[in-house]
């Protein structure tokens, strides 16, 4: 007696076909589960057997061997004790597995009494079983909305065995579930009109924003830096659907998505303790960190000298490249991981230097910022300094504009890298190769001058210029100008606090 039942597992953030094959044969009574399959999945025999004996179905003393096709491919999660169970009745007669082998894909957790759970990946899925025209999914009842953004599949959610025995039998007639979930976090509840004054700080980061560059918040502790980095989301522009699509595969693999499609930029905020396999993923089982669960937002690392500095290394790679590969001996993924980088530090460790009694010597103060490497430094376009704001301008000074007058200047801006870059993949100033600088960044001879002769006072280093530069069209952009002025290069030279800082220490 045999079968056969399509399900799926995930690889990275993509869904890949599995065939559980089952065959049941006199002999020894006992299961057998091969096919490449992690712990997990090799439980999935004592669930499933238990699941089919508490919803009433007999189980004769026979062998019964599973197999996960194809072989070679990695298995691993509880999804398969749905298909296993629905392959074993097939085989044993229950069910005409013929009819549903190629039309639904199955995949769900068993608890011990026959309820379907909830399981992980369930839209990476549902995409690949789209591509490959089946004409619907089975997945449990939890995993409805998350199946349900993919259009042009049939969706089943069931919560129990016995009513997808019946289903596919042809004893329940199930209407397709269509009903798309709105996410609950549509809208935010913070606005960047919340801090009052620092408005030096706010145009920092409009521009920041504006052309996709990362950004370092330096200044002493309680001058607002997490309130800043908190509303930086709210001035980002809406996702677009591929984007929201995405992020919200990325959630779902990683078990995180409680409701329908994501709908608002991500925010991460990992404590400094955080590992670098936290950090960029991985582990003996893949999951994706927090640089991939960024993907579309903004990755904001507080107190950034207290993160390891092997951690922070590992940031090289996706903010170089926009994606993370990662290699481990059982499997090898890519996954996207395009993300805006907000840091914040205090100039050194007490917090107070330049800014009150601090008690620290150079020495000091040199060690600790040279917790940062350079080449991370280098990623890092702007630095803006965030001092304490005066009782004055705290009770007395309005918050300004909001976050949604300033995300449509930006919205403009965005208009005009889309125009500038239509031809290439860049997207951002931001992203402008270093030999593309001279076709993009057109200076008129004042400003050139004036670079020069700031470069030169301050000893930049090559690539501080063309961060500068980059900054500077970016400025000139939300200035409405094709040409970088002087008044844009001297506002882009005054995002350069940390090197200035650093001299200052010399």
């Amino acid at each position: 007696m045999y079968s056969k039942i399509s399900s799926a597992n995930v690889i990275g953030v993509d869904g890949f076909l599995v065939d559980v094959e089952v065959d049941i044969s006199n002999g020894i009574p006992s299961v057998i589960l091969v096919g490449l399959a992690e712990t997990s999945v090799k439980e999935a025999k004592e669930r499933v057997m238990s699941a089919i004996k508490n919803m009433g179905f007999s189980m004769p003393s026979k062998k019964i061997r599973i197999n996960l096709a194809p072989a070679d491919m990695r298995k691993e999660g509880s999804l398969f004790d749905l298909p296993i169970a629905i392959g074993i009745l097939s085989a044993l007669g229950y069910i005409d597995y013929s009819e549903f082998y190629k039309k639904y894909v199955i995949i769900g957790e068993l608890s011990l009494d026959g309820k379907i759970r909830k399981v992980k990946g369930v839209l990476p899925i549902c995409l690949m079983a789209r591509e490959l025209n089946y004409e619907g999914i089975i997945v449990p009842y939890e995993n409805r909305y998350e199946a349900s953004i993919v259009d042009d599949i049939k969706v089943y959610p069931f919560d129990n065995l016995i009513d997808v025995v019946k289903f596919l039998r042809g004893e329940l007639n199930k209407e397709p579930f269509d009903e798309k979930k709105e996410d609950f976090t549509n809208a935010y509840d913070l606005d960047i009109s919340d801090i009052r004054g620092q408005w030096a700080v706010k145009r920092a980061i409009e521009v920041a924003v504006a052309g996709g560059h990362n950004l370092l918040m330096l200044g002493p502790p309680g001058s607002g830096k997490t309130m800043f980095a908190k509303r930086i989301p709210t001035l980002l522009p809406p996702l677009s659907k591929e984007e929201a699509l995405e992020t919200t595969k990325i959630y779902s693999i990683a078990g995180l998505l409680n409701s329908g499609i994501i709908k608002v930029r991500p925010f991460r905020n990992p404590h400094h303790s955080i590992s670098d396999v936290g950090l960029i993923g991985g582990g003996s089982y893949f999951q994706p960190g927090e640089v991939s669960l960024a993907h579309n937002g903004v990755l904001f690392l507080d107190e950034l000298p207290e993160f390891s500095r092997k951690t922070l290394e590992v940031l090289r790679q996706p903010l170089e490249d926009g994606y993370v590969i990662i290699s481990r001996a059982n499997y090898k993924v890519k996954i996207p991981s395009k993300f805006m980088l907000v840091c914040a530090m205090n100039p050194c460790p007490c917090g107070y230097f330049g800014y009150g009694n601090c008690k620290c010597s150079t020495y000091q103060i040199k060690q600790y910022q040279n917790k940062i490497s350079g080449p991370l430094l280098d990623r890092i376009d702007i630095h803006i300094e965030v001092p304490n704001i005066p009782y004055e301008e705290l009770k007395y000074k309005d918050g300004g504009e909001s976050s949604y007058v300033i995300r449509e200047r930006i919205l403009k801006v965005y208009e005009i890298q889309k125009l500038r870059f239509k031809d290439s993949k860049i997207r951002t100033n931001s992203q402008i190769p270093e030999r593309e600088i001279s076709k993009f960044c057109k200076m008129d001879i004042k400003a050139e001058e004036f670079l020069m002769n700031v470069s030169k006072k301050f000893g930049f280093s090559a690539r501080a210029i063309h961060k500068i530069i980059k900054v500077s069209r970016t400025i000139a952009d939300l200035s409405n100008s094709d040409i970088i002025k002087v008044e844009h290069i001297a506002e882009a030279v005054s995002y350069r606090v940390l090197d200035k800082l650093n001299n200052s220490l010399v």
